[in-house]
Order: C-alpha cells, then structure tokens, then sequence
C-alpha cells in the first residue's frame, strides 16, 4: 500500500517520473513476496508505456539531479546489494531508538491512514569514525531502499543563488524515488542562521533547506550525520524527530567491535580482552582499521599476526582526534621502560611480565628490569 499511495500521488501531480519509479519499485516488492505474475504485469505495462510517456529507453535507475552550472552531479549512489561488512554494534538504548524509527518508517501509511503526523528524519551525530555512515547502510538495507548520499561539494555553489536550487533538485529527486537520501558532513549546509562568520546567502541557503525538508511530506525518509552537532541551527534540530547520538565505545562495545572485525586473526578470548584494554578512547573505525591492517599482514607475511603486531599498530593508530586522549596516546614516543611502567601502573595482573614481553619483543628478564 505504501508503493500505491505514492504512485497515486505521483499521478495527481503529473509527476511521471515519481509514477515510473514506484511502480517498477512495486514490480520488485512483488517479485519479492512471490507475485511474479503481478509484477511481470506491471513491467509490461511500464514498457508498454514507455514510447508514449518517455522517448528513450526506461531505466530503472533514475536520472541523477545535476548542478545546472557544473553539471556536477548532486548525489551518488550506494550500491548496497554486493556490499559485505560486518553488522552495526550498537548499545542497547541506541537500538531502541534505532528499531523505533525503523518500525515507524516501514508504517508511515498506517499513521498517515490514523491521522498522526510525524517526521521519518533521523540526525546521526556524533565524532568522526562512531559508525554513522554504517547506520545509514544499515537502515537502507533494513528497509531494503536504494542510498543515495548527497555530495555537498556539487551541492554547495559559487554561484549566487544556485545552492538553492540545488537544494530543490536534491528534495525534489527524493520525492520521486523510492530511496534513502542521505546528508552526510550536514552542518555545511545547516549551520546556525546567526554565525557571524557566514555570508548571507549561506544563511539562506538554511532557510531553503529547512522550507524543502517542511514540504517533502513523511513518506520520503532523510538520514543525516554531523560530525559537529553544535553547529547545527535550532530550527534544523526541530526538523528530525529521531536523533541517534553515536560516541566512543565502551568497553562492552568494543569488545563486540573486535569480535566482528577480527573474525579471521588468530585472537583468543584473553587476547580479544588485552585488545579491548588497549583501544579504550578509539572508534570503531580505528578498530576497523587495525584488524585491516592485521589481515593485510597475515596475507603479504603468509603467517598469522601477533599480539606485538596489532600493539604496534595501535600506538600508530592510537593518536586519535586532535586534543583526543586515548591510552595508545599516552604512550606513543615513550621509551620501553615508561611504556612498561605504564601499563603495569595501569593494571599488574593484566599486563603481566610475560605479556610485555611478548608486546614489546623483548624477554622476559628485560621486561622484569624495564619494570623497576
């Protein structure tokens, strides 16, 4: 019924393009759900059509919005159907909130049927690297939709008045295709209408966005993700009913974070609990990248990595965000002594001798004197 609802909008606003897309969009819900016969009817109708309605051959994948001066594209699509990544690791209370919004966008016609409005916008904020792009993969593959992520540097132009327009193209093309559109580095172009620093038109350009995002209606969804959430005009906040705040993870999630990325490294229980002490401060992605990293080494090397290996790379990943402390940063430039005595001073029963020794490629009598 939602595919329905939209195809009947599409057709009472002459908008063909709305029109093509739900309903080839329909054909593959049916095929889907068993309903060949149905959805073989659809497409032949589609193509029946196809000479009367549009000259050149239909395409199931729309025709991309465009800056008209560059003709830069304005969105790129995701291709979700051969990508392989391990699952999203989340905490519980960020789940729920997930699963809430997920289920109320699979039922936005019933609610709409009800009369109870309400937003299908979620704003993902939080520092670089928390897995704010992964949701967004993750909630276009739940609702089984085509991600399209806006290009900011096509959408932002020189030109007085063109970002505007762009911003038109962008909400227009969302409303007539069945798809996820995804704003991601969001702030560049929903900053606070009082920064002293922007120029006019900028500030306009929020006036534009936050009037599209007010007409789009609920049954286009429209994910966004700031790195800096502080930046973000009031109005723009009051615009996303559903906020998932994505921070560091603690202990008990990147303890998850490092079972699902080091699947394939020889890592034991008490390794995997070494590791978890190690990264406290990282992201997920710096997780990510370590055992990327490791993997890479298992292949070239044609042997499987060590503990020492993943600590190295750690102390090389560790620095984080600027101004950011983690535990790898405290020690990255220390000689081996301070970084023995460190890690004993941290926790003695963990980082025993014998493991330092093995972290740090010594003996363990080096380890026992580097300790004193």
């Amino acid at each position: 019924m939602n595919e329905l609802f939209r195809i009947v909008s599409g057709a009472l606003r002459l908008d063909i393009d709305k029109v093509r897309n739900y309903t080839a969009f329909l054909a593959e819900r049916l095929d889907e759900s068993g309903d060949g016969a149905a959805a073989a009817r659809l497409r032949k109708m589609l193509t029946e059509t196809d000479h009367v309605l549009r000259p050149t051959s239909s395409r199931r994948t729309p025709a991309l919005p465009v800056d008209s001066e560059s003709r830069f594209p304005l969105v790129e699509h995701v291709s979700l159907r051969e990508l392989d990544e391990p699952p999203v690791v989340l905490a519980d209370e960020q789940w729920h909130t997930l699963h809430e919004f997920l289920s109320i966008a699979r039922s936005h016609s019933l609610l709409d049927a009800n009369g109870i409005q309400g937003s299908t916008n979620l704003l993902l904020f939080g520092p670089p690297g928390t897995g704010k792009s992964r949701v967004a993969r993750h909630i276009a593959k739940e609702l089984g939709l085509e991600l399209y992520v806006a290009r900011l540097d096509g959408l932002i132009s020189s030109f007085l008045g063109s970002t505007s327009k762009n911003i038109r193209a962008l909400f227009d093309f969302a409303a007539r295709t069945p798809c996820i559109l995804f704003l991601d580095e969001f702030d560049a172009i929903a900053k606070l209408r009082g920064d002293t620093q922007e120029l006019g038109e900028l500030k306009r350009v929020v006036n534009s966005f936050i009037q599209n995002l007010d007409t789009l209606g609920p049954q286009s969804i429209i994910l966004a993700a700031t790195n800096h959430e502080g930046l973000l005009d009031s109005a723009v906040w009051r615009r996303f009913g559903y906020r998932l705040e994505l921070g560091y993870p603690d202990a008990a999630l990147r303890e998850a974070l490092w079972l699902n990325f080091s699947e394939q490294l020889p890592f034991s229980e008490k390794d995997h609990t070494l590791l978890v002490d190690l990264s406290e401060g990282l992201t997920g992605s710096d997780i990510e990248e370590v055992c990327r990293r490791l993997l890479r080494l298992k292949v070239v090397n044609n042997s499987e990595p060590r503990l020492r290996d993943a600590f190295r790379i750690l102390l090389n990943v560790g620095g984080g965000e600027a101004g950011k402390s983690t535990l790898m940063s405290t020690l990255q430039g220390l000689g081996q002594q301070r970084v023995v005595k460190s890690l004993r001073k941290r926790n003695q029963r963990v980082y025993s001798h014998a493991l330092l020794a093995d972290l740090l490629g010594v003996s363990k009598s080096t380890a026992y004197r580097l300790s004193r």
